[in-house]
């Protein structure tokens, strides 16, 4: 898969798929994955790396022109257009990536999604949904640090769209081929943004080499 990415604007992309390579989102990444990184320093990089990649996700976005003064002459200037945006954490890792965007975007809304995978099918269940009430007038970014069997995210994509979402992106840290691979075919007009593409799952659902439980690792939990 990863042949076929070609570069663009501090990024690879494929189709609909893009993975971020700019060095400082990779140089944190690479400390996100190291096991002796400890709770305190992996949620400062998970929050930071999530900015960096909200920078680029929201390149899109519309602006208007309007006319301002100052300290020296009136000008024309751009200003985003008013386009109203959500933020929907899968969780419960998928919070320590909110604060990251909202320090870009502080008039978000963020609503929650709660689903967790059943260990013997790999499945994920749904046991907590909350959206803002106007999700028909809002462009959505869904986030989750990992991206391994697709599950959770098509999911979370799935209570969204059900309940009126139309513009949906997905953003992620670590995506496994197989996850990628489903979310694509589940959700084909949701664009993926991720920092890492990695080799495959192994038996238990985990992305190797990854980095772990991603929630765990941000809350200091086993």
């Amino acid at each position: 898969m990863q042949e076929n990415l070609k570069s663009k604007k501090g990024l690879f992309s494929m189709g609909k798929v893009y993975v971020f390579d700019h060095p400082l989102i990779q140089h944190k990444l690479t400390y996100i994955r190291k096991k002796e990184t400890g709770t305190k320093e992996f949620r400062e990089l998970v929050d930071e790396i999530a900015t960096l990649m909200a920078f680029e996700a929201t390149r899109d976005l519309p602006l208007d022109e309007i006319e301002i003064e100052t300290p020296v002459a009136k000008t024309k200037a751009k200003v985003l257009s008013g386009k109203k945006l959500g933020i929907v954490p899968i969780l419960r890792a998928g919070m320590g990536m909110v604060d990251g965007i909202l320090k870009l975007i502080p008039a978000a809304k963020v609503g929650h999604v709660g689903l967790y995978r059943d260990p013997e099918t790999l499945k994920p269940v749904e046991y907590y949904v909350k959206f803002p009430s106007d999700i028909e007038d809002r462009d959505f970014i869904v986030v989750d640090p990992m991206l391994a069997t697709g599950g959770s995210a098509v999911e979370a994509i799935n209570s969204l769209k059900k309940r009126g979402a139309k513009h949906i992106i997905f953003m992620c840290l670590i995506a496994a081929p197989e996850g990628l691979k489903a979310l694509e075919e589940a959700h084909p007009d949701v664009d993926i943004y991720i920092a890492a593409l990695d080799e495959r799952l192994n038996e238990k659902g985990y992305i190797i080499p990854g980095l772990g439980d991603a929630g765990d690792r941000l809350f200091g939990t086993k």
